[in-house]
Protein backbone atom coordinates (compact mmCIF):
# COMPACT_ATOMS: atom_id res chain seq x y z
CA UNK A 1 0.00 0.00 0.00
CA UNK A 2 1.83 3.06 -1.22
CA UNK A 3 1.18 6.55 0.05
CA UNK A 4 -1.31 7.61 -2.40
CA UNK A 5 -3.36 5.16 -0.39
CA UNK A 6 -2.58 7.56 2.72
CA UNK A 7 -3.79 10.49 1.38
CA UNK A 8 -7.77 9.40 0.81
CA UNK A 9 -7.33 8.99 5.18
CA UNK A 10 -8.56 13.45 4.76
CA UNK A 11 -11.94 12.03 3.45
CA UNK A 12 -12.22 10.11 7.34
CA UNK A 13 -13.63 12.56 10.22
CA UNK A 14 -10.49 11.62 12.10
CA UNK A 15 -6.45 13.43 13.06
CA UNK A 16 -4.06 10.90 11.82
CA UNK A 17 -0.81 11.63 14.11
CA UNK A 18 1.23 8.75 12.16
CA UNK A 19 1.01 5.75 9.84
CA UNK A 20 2.81 2.65 9.94
CA UNK A 21 2.87 -0.39 7.59
CA UNK A 22 1.24 -3.40 8.59
CA UNK A 23 0.92 -6.84 6.41
CA UNK A 24 -1.11 -5.54 3.57
CA UNK A 25 -2.53 -3.03 5.16
CA UNK A 26 -1.63 0.86 6.86
CA UNK A 27 -1.96 1.13 10.81
CA UNK A 28 -3.39 4.82 12.30
CA UNK A 29 -2.63 6.42 15.48
CA UNK A 30 -5.63 8.61 15.22
CA UNK A 31 -7.77 10.92 17.22
CA UNK A 32 -10.25 7.83 17.44
CA UNK A 33 -7.55 5.33 18.45
CA UNK A 34 -5.52 2.79 16.34
CA UNK A 35 -7.29 2.36 12.88
CA UNK A 36 -6.64 0.25 9.90
CA UNK A 37 -6.97 1.07 6.50
CA UNK A 38 -7.03 -2.11 4.07
CA UNK A 39 -8.09 -2.73 0.35
CA UNK A 40 -11.26 -4.11 -0.31
CA UNK A 41 -12.18 -6.58 -2.76
CA UNK A 42 -15.84 -7.32 -1.93
CA UNK A 43 -19.13 -5.19 -2.99
CA UNK A 44 -20.79 -2.73 -1.46
CA UNK A 45 -23.73 -4.73 -0.54
CA UNK A 46 -21.94 -7.11 1.51
CA UNK A 47 -20.06 -4.15 2.84
CA UNK A 48 -23.29 -3.03 4.14
CA UNK A 49 -24.59 -6.46 5.73
CA UNK A 50 -21.34 -6.72 7.08
CA UNK A 51 -21.80 -3.12 8.86
CA UNK A 52 -25.07 -4.30 9.94
CA UNK A 53 -23.93 -7.30 11.49
CA UNK A 54 -21.28 -5.54 13.43
CA UNK A 55 -23.69 -2.82 14.44
CA UNK A 56 -25.74 -5.86 15.54
CA UNK A 57 -23.89 -7.68 17.61
CA UNK A 58 -22.42 -4.83 19.50
CA UNK A 59 -26.23 -3.64 20.33
CA UNK A 60 -26.55 -7.27 21.73
CA UNK A 61 -23.29 -6.94 23.82
CA UNK A 62 -20.68 -8.41 21.67
CA UNK A 63 -17.84 -5.90 22.27
CA UNK A 64 -15.13 -7.98 21.56
CA UNK A 65 -15.05 -7.18 17.41
CA UNK A 66 -13.91 -4.52 15.17
CA UNK A 67 -16.48 -1.90 13.40
CA UNK A 68 -16.57 -0.17 9.88
CA UNK A 69 -15.76 3.49 10.11
CA UNK A 70 -17.52 5.47 7.38
CA UNK A 71 -16.12 8.34 5.61
CA UNK A 72 -16.65 11.84 5.98
CA UNK A 73 -19.85 11.35 2.70
CA UNK A 74 -21.50 8.47 5.17
CA UNK A 75 -19.87 5.59 2.62
CA UNK A 76 -18.22 2.51 4.28
CA UNK A 77 -15.62 2.38 1.49
CA UNK A 78 -13.05 5.18 -0.78
CA UNK A 79 -11.73 4.44 -3.85
CA UNK A 80 -8.24 5.45 -5.62
CA UNK A 81 -8.03 6.96 -8.79
CA UNK A 82 -7.83 3.54 -10.17
CA UNK A 83 -11.13 2.48 -9.08
CA UNK A 84 -9.49 0.48 -6.00
CA UNK A 85 -11.49 0.45 -2.62
CA UNK A 86 -10.43 1.01 0.46
CA UNK A 87 -12.14 0.34 4.32
CA UNK A 88 -10.98 1.74 7.70
CA UNK A 89 -12.10 0.05 10.51
CA UNK A 90 -11.14 -0.16 14.04
CA UNK A 91 -7.82 -2.24 15.37
CA UNK A 92 -6.09 -3.63 18.15
CA UNK A 93 -2.08 -4.03 18.49
CA UNK A 94 -2.73 -7.48 20.09
CA UNK A 95 -1.10 -10.70 18.91
CA UNK A 96 -2.89 -13.63 17.82
CA UNK A 97 -4.43 -15.95 19.55
CA UNK A 98 -1.90 -18.79 20.61
CA UNK A 99 -2.26 -22.07 19.50
CA UNK A 100 -0.20 -24.03 21.79
CA UNK A 101 -2.07 -22.82 24.95
CA UNK A 102 -4.81 -25.12 25.68
CA UNK A 103 -6.21 -22.10 27.81
CA UNK A 104 -6.49 -19.52 25.27
CA UNK A 105 -8.14 -22.18 22.33
CA UNK A 106 -10.95 -22.62 24.86
CA UNK A 107 -11.36 -19.01 25.12
CA UNK A 108 -11.63 -19.28 21.09
CA UNK A 109 -14.40 -20.95 21.37
CA UNK A 110 -16.15 -19.82 23.73
CA UNK A 111 -15.69 -16.66 22.26
CA UNK A 112 -17.20 -18.33 19.03
CA UNK A 113 -20.00 -19.17 20.85
CA UNK A 114 -21.59 -16.08 22.53
CA UNK A 115 -20.64 -14.44 18.44
CA UNK A 116 -23.33 -17.17 17.53
CA UNK A 117 -25.85 -16.65 20.15
CA UNK A 118 -25.65 -12.52 19.29
CA UNK A 119 -26.41 -13.71 15.61
CA UNK A 120 -28.91 -16.63 15.25
CA UNK A 121 -32.01 -14.33 15.51
CA UNK A 122 -32.89 -11.22 13.23
CA UNK A 123 -30.87 -12.37 9.80
CA UNK A 124 -31.55 -9.24 7.01
CA UNK A 125 -33.25 -10.63 4.06
CA UNK A 126 -30.69 -9.67 1.62
CA UNK A 127 -28.02 -11.50 3.56
CA UNK A 128 -25.68 -13.45 1.41
CA UNK A 129 -26.42 -17.16 1.47
CA UNK A 130 -23.11 -19.84 1.28
CA UNK A 131 -23.56 -22.73 -1.36
CA UNK A 132 -24.86 -25.91 0.43
CA UNK A 133 -21.99 -28.08 2.09
CA UNK A 134 -23.25 -30.54 -0.49
CA UNK A 135 -22.85 -28.28 -2.97
CA UNK A 136 -19.65 -27.79 -2.16
CA UNK A 137 -18.08 -31.12 -1.69
CA UNK A 138 -19.52 -31.81 -5.59
CA UNK A 139 -17.38 -29.01 -6.76
CA UNK A 140 -14.37 -29.63 -4.94
CA UNK A 141 -14.31 -33.29 -5.69
CA UNK A 142 -15.06 -32.57 -9.81
CA UNK A 143 -11.83 -30.45 -8.92
CA UNK A 144 -9.93 -33.83 -7.41
CA UNK A 145 -10.74 -36.01 -10.05
CA UNK A 146 -9.28 -33.43 -12.64
CA UNK A 147 -6.53 -33.45 -10.27
CA UNK A 148 -5.92 -37.10 -10.89
CA UNK A 149 -6.13 -37.16 -14.16
CA UNK A 150 -3.74 -34.80 -14.59
CA UNK A 151 -1.20 -35.60 -12.45
CA UNK A 152 -1.80 -39.50 -14.50
CA UNK A 153 -1.10 -38.21 -17.57
CA UNK A 154 2.63 -36.47 -15.98
CA UNK A 155 5.50 -38.39 -18.05
CA UNK A 156 7.94 -37.44 -16.06
CA UNK A 157 7.03 -36.74 -11.72
CA UNK A 158 8.43 -34.95 -9.14
CA UNK A 159 8.93 -36.81 -5.98
CA UNK A 160 5.87 -34.68 -4.67
CA UNK A 161 3.53 -35.81 -7.74
CA UNK A 162 4.64 -39.49 -7.01
CA UNK A 163 3.42 -39.30 -3.53
CA UNK A 164 0.28 -37.41 -4.56
CA UNK A 165 -0.97 -39.43 -6.83
CA UNK A 166 0.31 -42.58 -4.33
CA UNK A 167 -2.25 -41.56 -1.96
CA UNK A 168 -4.77 -39.38 -4.37
CA UNK A 169 -7.08 -42.67 -4.47
CA UNK A 170 -7.70 -42.99 -0.70
CA UNK A 171 -8.55 -39.17 -0.54
CA UNK A 172 -10.40 -39.04 -2.93
CA UNK A 173 -12.51 -42.17 -2.12
CA UNK A 174 -13.27 -40.66 1.46
CA UNK A 175 -14.18 -37.75 -0.41
CA UNK A 176 -16.68 -39.52 -2.55
CA UNK A 177 -17.98 -41.30 0.33
CA UNK A 178 -18.88 -38.12 2.65
CA UNK A 179 -20.31 -36.84 -0.38
CA UNK A 180 -22.82 -39.84 -0.56
CA UNK A 181 -23.42 -39.67 2.50
CA UNK A 182 -24.25 -36.52 3.14
CA UNK A 183 -26.39 -36.18 -0.10
CA UNK A 184 -28.28 -39.42 1.69
CA UNK A 185 -28.93 -37.18 5.02
CA UNK A 186 -29.37 -34.16 2.72
CA UNK A 187 -33.30 -33.70 3.08
CA UNK A 188 -33.43 -33.69 7.05
CA UNK A 189 -34.89 -29.94 8.06
CA UNK A 190 -32.38 -27.69 8.91
CA UNK A 191 -32.14 -25.28 11.74
CA UNK A 192 -32.56 -21.74 11.07
CA UNK A 193 -29.17 -20.26 10.29
CA UNK A 194 -27.11 -17.63 11.79
CA UNK A 195 -24.62 -15.12 11.24
CA UNK A 196 -20.85 -16.96 10.62
CA UNK A 197 -17.90 -15.06 10.65
CA UNK A 198 -16.69 -16.76 7.77
CA UNK A 199 -13.00 -17.00 8.74
CA UNK A 200 -13.24 -17.98 12.26
CA UNK A 201 -9.38 -18.83 12.97
CA UNK A 202 -6.81 -17.90 15.34
CA UNK A 203 -5.10 -15.49 12.62
CA UNK A 204 -8.69 -13.23 13.31
CA UNK A 205 -8.50 -13.53 17.14
CA UNK A 206 -6.06 -10.80 18.80
CA UNK A 207 -5.23 -10.56 22.38
CA UNK A 208 -3.79 -7.36 24.17
CA UNK A 209 -4.20 -5.51 27.68
CA UNK A 210 -8.09 -4.67 26.98
CA UNK A 211 -8.50 -8.53 26.22
CA UNK A 212 -9.51 -10.13 23.14
CA UNK A 213 -10.64 -8.50 19.91
CA UNK A 214 -11.96 -10.33 16.74
CA UNK A 215 -11.20 -8.83 13.32
CA UNK A 216 -11.80 -9.52 9.51
CA UNK A 217 -15.18 -9.96 9.09
CA UNK A 218 -15.39 -9.48 5.74
CA UNK A 219 -16.43 -13.41 4.62
CA UNK A 220 -19.59 -13.21 7.21
CA UNK A 221 -22.30 -15.00 5.71
CA UNK A 222 -25.40 -16.72 6.59
CA UNK A 223 -25.21 -20.66 7.41
CA UNK A 224 -25.23 -23.00 10.44
CA UNK A 225 -23.02 -21.84 12.88
CA UNK A 226 -21.05 -25.22 12.67
CA UNK A 227 -19.23 -23.75 9.44
CA UNK A 228 -17.33 -21.66 11.75
CA UNK A 229 -17.09 -23.72 14.20
CA UNK A 230 -15.78 -26.85 11.79
CA UNK A 231 -12.65 -24.26 10.72
CA UNK A 232 -11.42 -23.52 14.32
CA UNK A 233 -11.66 -26.89 15.07
CA UNK A 234 -9.92 -28.16 12.18
CA UNK A 235 -7.20 -25.74 12.46
CA UNK A 236 -6.51 -26.43 16.01
CA UNK A 237 -6.55 -30.18 15.60
CA UNK A 238 -4.88 -30.34 13.03
CA UNK A 239 -2.06 -28.44 14.68
CA UNK A 240 -2.60 -30.96 17.96
CA UNK A 241 -1.95 -34.47 15.65
CA UNK A 242 -5.82 -34.64 16.13
CA UNK A 243 -5.98 -34.99 20.24
CA UNK A 244 -8.54 -36.59 21.41
CA UNK A 245 -8.65 -34.82 24.67
CA UNK A 246 -8.24 -31.14 23.31
CA UNK A 247 -11.10 -31.90 20.53
CA UNK A 248 -13.28 -33.38 23.55
CA UNK A 249 -12.65 -30.20 25.45
CA UNK A 250 -12.76 -27.39 22.47
CA UNK A 251 -16.36 -28.77 21.86
CA UNK A 252 -17.06 -29.40 25.80
CA UNK A 253 -16.48 -25.56 26.00
CA UNK A 254 -18.40 -24.27 23.11
CA UNK A 255 -21.65 -26.38 24.33
CA UNK A 256 -21.63 -25.08 27.47
CA UNK A 257 -22.33 -22.05 26.02
CA UNK A 258 -24.37 -22.65 23.28
CA UNK A 259 -25.68 -26.18 22.94
CA UNK A 260 -25.23 -28.03 19.11
CA UNK A 261 -28.65 -30.12 18.29
CA UNK A 262 -28.00 -33.40 17.18
CA UNK A 263 -28.49 -31.95 13.63
CA UNK A 264 -25.52 -29.95 13.98
CA UNK A 265 -23.67 -32.14 15.45
CA UNK A 266 -24.38 -34.62 12.31
CA UNK A 267 -23.46 -31.57 9.89
CA UNK A 268 -20.46 -30.82 11.92
CA UNK A 269 -18.98 -34.33 11.60
CA UNK A 270 -19.49 -34.70 7.95
CA UNK A 271 -17.51 -31.13 7.47
CA UNK A 272 -14.39 -32.56 9.76
CA UNK A 273 -14.87 -35.62 8.12
CA UNK A 274 -14.04 -34.39 4.56
CA UNK A 275 -10.34 -34.38 3.70
CA UNK A 276 -10.03 -30.57 3.30
CA UNK A 277 -7.03 -30.62 4.41
CA UNK A 278 -5.75 -33.17 1.39
CA UNK A 279 -8.19 -31.10 -1.42
CA UNK A 280 -6.14 -27.77 -0.24
CA UNK A 281 -2.80 -29.76 -0.88
CA UNK A 282 -3.80 -30.51 -3.76
CA UNK A 283 -5.64 -27.84 -5.38
CA UNK A 284 -2.74 -25.37 -4.17
CA UNK A 285 -0.50 -27.56 -6.25
CA UNK A 286 -2.86 -28.01 -8.91
CA UNK A 287 -3.15 -24.06 -9.62
CA UNK A 288 0.46 -22.98 -8.80
CA UNK A 289 3.47 -23.62 -11.25
CA UNK A 290 4.75 -26.74 -12.09
CA UNK A 291 8.80 -26.32 -12.68
CA UNK A 292 9.55 -25.89 -9.05
CA UNK A 293 7.53 -27.43 -6.64
CA UNK A 294 8.01 -25.99 -2.85
CA UNK A 295 9.73 -28.26 0.13
CA UNK A 296 6.76 -27.27 2.34
CA UNK A 297 3.95 -29.07 -0.30
CA UNK A 298 5.93 -32.36 0.64
CA UNK A 299 6.36 -31.55 4.21
CA UNK A 300 2.09 -30.97 4.59
CA UNK A 301 1.36 -33.96 2.68
CA UNK A 302 3.73 -36.44 4.78
CA UNK A 303 1.98 -34.57 8.07
CA UNK A 304 -1.49 -35.11 6.42
CA UNK A 305 -0.56 -38.84 6.38
CA UNK A 306 1.02 -38.80 9.78
CA UNK A 307 -2.10 -38.00 11.40
CA UNK A 308 -4.57 -40.03 9.03
CA UNK A 309 -5.10 -42.56 12.40
CA UNK A 310 -5.41 -39.77 14.93
CA UNK A 311 -8.28 -37.87 12.98
CA UNK A 312 -10.36 -41.25 12.49
CA UNK A 313 -9.51 -42.10 16.40
CA UNK A 314 -10.87 -38.92 17.25
CA UNK A 315 -13.77 -38.84 14.89
CA UNK A 316 -15.26 -42.24 16.36
CA UNK A 317 -14.58 -40.19 20.14
CA UNK A 318 -15.93 -37.83 19.89
CA UNK A 319 -19.10 -38.30 17.57
CA UNK A 320 -19.64 -41.96 18.88
CA UNK A 321 -19.12 -43.90 15.88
Amino acid sequence: MNDRAVSLLDQYEIEVARTRKGRGAILCETDRGLLIFKEYGGNPERLQIQDQLLKTIAERGFAQAESLIPNKEGELFVKDNDGVKYILKTYRDGRECNIREKGECLEAVKILARLHLCTQDGLPAETPKTISIGEEYEKKNRELKRIRKFLQGRSQKTWFEIALLGCFDHFYEQAQEVLEDWQAYGNVPREEGAFCHGDYQYHNLLLDDKGWYLINFEKCTADDPVRDLHLILRKLLEKSGWSKELGQDLLKAYEKIRPLSAISRIDLYYRLAYPDKFWKIANFYYNSGKAWIPGRNQEKLEKLLSQEKEKKEFLEQAFQL
